[in-house]
């Protein structure tokens, strides 16, 4: 199976959206020739149903994150949908608009626990899912057993070593982000107040 001139589809909660989300995503347009790449914030994680309360402002910052870089973009599909977002209500929503192919883009972590994912058999039918390495996470794990009919292809980069969650402690501490996230972003977090001590910031 060929991903070229495919639309790849990158969810997530991007709380906050940072430079290794931005760089997973351009890989995947580079080394996979994909048309674009979207990507999709949660709106209601269904594993971080408290997210909800950041949503629009996650979605802003994913909007500074892909902002004037091509090829990338950034959707809304999941953040106006009521309830929690399910990543294959997500691809049956879009496929009718991209008639080139979808493929799902995640973290080798996230693949490992796709069988407790909303119809994960479904899931690994409809589209193919481009990986990025995560440190501690082996392409052996990938089992006949569990992961057998999941078509992927693994990006040629470093293990990604960089989490939202570590974001948000240095936030919370009061340190500066910009390191880790676009200025535009640091800027965004410090002005809203964003993942403070009390507040947002003891999210996992």
């Amino acid at each position: 199976m060929t991903f070229r001139s495919r639309t790849g589809l990158f969810g997530g909660a991007f709380d906050p959206p940072h430079w290794a989300h931005l760089l997973v995503a351009q890989e995947a347009l580079r080394q996979c020739g994909l048309r674009q790449v979207i990507l999709i914030p949660n709106g209601v994680p269904p594993e971080k149903g408290n997210a909800a309360e950041t949503k629009e402002d996650r979605f802003h910052m994913v909007q500074m994150l892909v902002r004037g870089r091509r090829g990338l973009s950034a959707s809304r599909i999941e953040i106006d949908r009521e309830g929690p977002s399910y990543t294959i209500d997500t691809i049956r929503a879009m496929k009718d608009d991209c008639p080139e192919g979808l493929c799902f883009i995640l973290g080798a972590d996230r693949l490992l626990g796709i069988d407790t994912w909303r119809e994960s058999r479904a899931l690994v039918q409809l589209v193919p899912f481009i990986v990025a390495p995560r440190p501690g996470v082996s392409l052996s794990q990938f089992d006949e057993a569990s992961h057998g009919k999941v078509t992927m292809q693994v990006l040629d980069m470093a293990p990604v070593d960089l989490s939202s969650s570590f974001v948000r402690e240095m936030a919370a501490r009061g340190e500066d982000i910009e390191p880790w996230v676009p200025r535009g972003v640091a800027r965004y977090v410090r002005n809203r107040g964003l993942y403070r001590l009390g507040g947002e910031a003891n999210r996992e």
